[in-house]
């Protein structure tokens, strides 16, 4: 018996010395091996991590005026049943056909899809994509429905408050926050900023608890970028494209402003183009300045022509058999005029008439391939510009590659060669300046988000020397001579007043290696003034769909160049006569150019606009005019509503009826009113703040806008409120 209990003694003593050593030694384990697992367990139970978004920087033209910022947005949320410890709260959703048929027309959906959305088996959804982001006065349309179970919740997304404006060079951002295209995508890094993060303590629930913070890292808010654009020189482009496209059909038309002394891109538009505070909609990320090869035409004909003056091959004055060429074999190259061409005529006569014989003598016949090559090299044919912009393209032209005769001859008049618009503005921009190459640039600076400080400066930057000056000049004379003398193909360009220089271009489109009858690229690449070149335009209609396609150069383009160069030249205070600049200066019968007012009284602003036939409406109680709109030097049509800003004070809201958005946008700046908010494209039709309302500074304004059709037009009063290889012969081209 007493052995049977030692035993058991024994055993017991064993087993509680053993649970011992094995507690010790899970202490152990827990504190020096698994301490870091279950510490890190622990945290995520009572401690929560809060990312803190940056606000993406700014977009800005060069004159500070805002073209991309970031702002509030609201999601649509629908509850589709009750939280589940919850009961209590009832407000869910109950009739989802009546809350889909309310919705539908806010959010732009179908009824489908949002019953669709609403049928679902969760607690809760959002009804995108239409519900998505959406700005604050659709929020408050949503808001006023007061419909069970809908809610929304506040986020941010990126705002662009001229839409469809400059809308290729700028990019956007879709609705998760990422940079798709342009500035924004070539930028991003600048601009996004970076992620702070909050943490603290919570209860069981996931509550704060109070005084629980442990940490705070604040957000860094990303860098505003300054871009070389000009808001008002933009502005003219876009409405030279839509007044284009809405006369004719074409299958796409570009437009680049550049200052061909520092490269600087003071403009740049597409059609089609699109509206980046629809980033939904958006089809294509492709911007056709930098991105499309394109056979060129006679513009090319520019830098074959400068080549030749710098080593001595041309002759103004020497003479030439025009209408064919048949010192290569195949098919001869004939002029433009079906080979008629023009009989015995001097060389400055076949720069004026735009023909193939006399610049494939100049190109091929006296300067060979190599000098020839050579000089295409040194214009920036072949390579990318190095504009700060992505998707560049380099075009076809590679002077390492083998060229039939036949080939090389073409490229002297800008067949079988292929560039892009953005190469073409850097080479003409070459003439324009003096013999250099600047590299293009669309980025003037960048400036720190918190102290707008200049943190990284883009200054103009010669790739090389092309050609002497006095090459240039004599290229100029004899680009003017395109424009402004009798024969020349560009006279259509010309605007009285000024001297313009430039060349037409009419390119065949080449399908499958061959030409497609009826399918031509239309362009004039021009600068003014002529001796002293301040602006460079080039204008590219691709495919007109007109009764003449061949001729779409001065039905589409002309009217294009003229009217962007016209008032750009104008807003740059270069008029074309020396008047005085309290002068108005009559335009055409019908046109007037803005005075400057700055400084005046009342009664000497108002027999300034009398001059010119205008009406001008007084905001404020001063005496003295301290700001106005249109700006001076704008170019307006007779009974164009202007305002004279007298003081900040006491400021009656005016008619804003029949105004475009852009307008909107400078009289809000002009009054120091927020950023307006708008609904709608086209031309006011409402306001939220009524006519002859007092406003002050910081008011909000809302403005519906609608096609013309439907738009008044109010007029205030005085004092109220591929390559081709030689297989088909090339059609036309001057």
């Amino acid at each position: 018996m007493r052995k049977k209990i030692n035993l058991r003694t024994l055993l017991m003593g064993g087993l509680f010395t053993l649970s011992f050593f094995a507690l010790i030694l899970r202490t152990f384990w827990i504190q020096y091996v698994d301490s870091a697992e279950i510490m890190a367990k622990a945290k995520d139970t009572w401690e929560r991590s809060d990312a803190i978004n940056p606000k993406r920087g700014d977009i800005v033209d060069r004159n500070g005026q805002l073209l991309a910022y970031h702002g509030k947005a609201y999601t649509v949320i629908a509850r589709l049943k009750p939280y589940p410890n919850d009961q209590k709260n009832q407000n869910y959703v109950i009739d989802k056909e009546e809350t889909a048929a309310k919705l539908a027309p806010i959010l732009n959906m179908s009824q489908e899809k949002i019953l669709e959305r609403l049928s679902k088996d969760l607690t809760q959804v959002e009804l995108r994509p239409g519900g998505w982001k959406i700005p604050k006065e659709k929020a408050e349309k949503v808001k006023a429905l007061n419909l069970p179970g809908i809610g929304l919740y506040e986020e941010s997304r990126r705002y662009y408050p001229y839409g469809a404006f400059a809308s290729h060079a700028i990019g956007y951002t879709n609705l998760e926050g990422e940079a798709r295209m342009g500035i924004e995508r070539m930028l991003d890094d600048q601009l996004k900023g970076e992620k702070g993060s909050f943490t603290f303590k919570t209860d069981r629930r996931g509550n704060q608890l109070p005084d629980g913070v442990e940490s705070y890292k604040p957000a860094k808010d990303g860098n505003k970028v300054v871009l070389t654009i000009d808001h008002q020189i933009q502005n003219y482009i876009e409405d030279a494209l839509n007044e284009a496209t809405a006369k004719y059909k074409m299958e796409g038309v570009s437009v680049v402003v550049s200052d061909p002394h520092t490269g600087q891109i003071l403009g740049m538009g597409n059609r089609p183009t699109f509206n980046p505070n629809s980033p939904t909609d958006i089809k294509s990320f492709f911007n056709p300045v930098i991105g499309a090869n394109f056979e060129p035409g006679s513009t090319f004909k520019i830098a074959t022509l400068a080549a030749a003056i710098e080593e001595k091959q041309f002759n103004p004055n020497a003479t030439y058999m025009s209408g064919i060429y048949t010192k290569i074999k195949g098919q001869p190259i004939r002029d433009h005029n079906q080979g008629r061409g023009w009989g015995l005529i001097t060389y400055k006569e076949g720069v004026k008439r735009s023909s193939n014989v006399a610049f494939v003598r100049l190109g091929y016949d006296m300067l060979g391939k190599e000098k020839l090559f050579s000089y295409l090299t040194k214009f920036g044919f072949g390579q990318k510009t190095g504009i700060d912009l992505p998707g560049e393209a380099r075009g076809s032209f590679n002077p390492n590659r083998k060229y039939y005769p036949r080939d090389i001859a073409s490229i002297t008049f800008g067949q079988g060669v292929s560039v892009t618009a953005i190469q073409q503005v850097a080479a003409v921009g070459a003439i324009a300046n003096g013999g250099k190459l600047m590299k293009p640039y669309i980025v003037k600076e960048i400036r720190d988000a918190k102290t707008d400080k200049v943190i990284q400066e883009h200054k103009p930057q010669m790739v090389r020397r092309v050609v002497s000056e006095e090459t240039a000049k004599q290229t100029r004379d004899l680009l003017g001579a395109v424009v402004n003398e009798k024969n020349g193909t560009g006279q259509p360009f010309a605007l009285p007043g000024y001297q313009v220089a430039g060349k037409t271009g009419t390119a065949q489109v080449a399908e499958n290696g061959r030409y497609v009858a009826g399918k031509y690229i239309n362009s004039f690449i021009g600068f003014a003034p002529k001796d002293n070149p301040k602006l460079l335009i080039y204008v590219v209609v691709n495919q007109p769909h007109i009764d003449n396609p061949s001729a779409g150069g001065k039905i589409i383009a002309a009217p294009i160049f003229k009217s962007v160069m016209e008032r750009s030249l104008h807003y740059l205070k270069l008029s074309p006569d020396k008047t005085d600049r309290k002068t108005v200066e009559v335009v055409t019968n019908e046109s007037v150019v803005m005075p400057e007012l700055g400084g005046e009284t009342v009664e000497s602003g108002k027999q300034l606009l009398a001059q010119a036939g205008l009406k001008g409406q007084v905001l404020g109680k001063g005496k003295t005019i301290v700001g106005q709109y249109p700006k001076a030097t704008t170019p307006l049509t007779k009974g164009t509503p202007v305002y004279m800003l007298t003081s900040k004070e006491g400021v009656q809201m005016p008619d804003l009826r029949g105004k475009t958005l852009r307008e909107v946008m400078e009289l809000a700046s002009l009054l120091d009113m927020q950023v307006p908010i708008f609904k709608g494209e086209g031309y006011v039709v409402s306001q939220s703040i009524q006519p002859g309302t007092v406003i002050k500074k910081g008011d909000k304004l809302t403005v519906t806008l609608a096609p013309k059709s439907v738009t008044p037009t109010p007029v205030p009063e005085e004092e109220s409120k591929s390559e081709k290889n030689g297989k088909t012969e090339r059609k036309a081209e001057n």
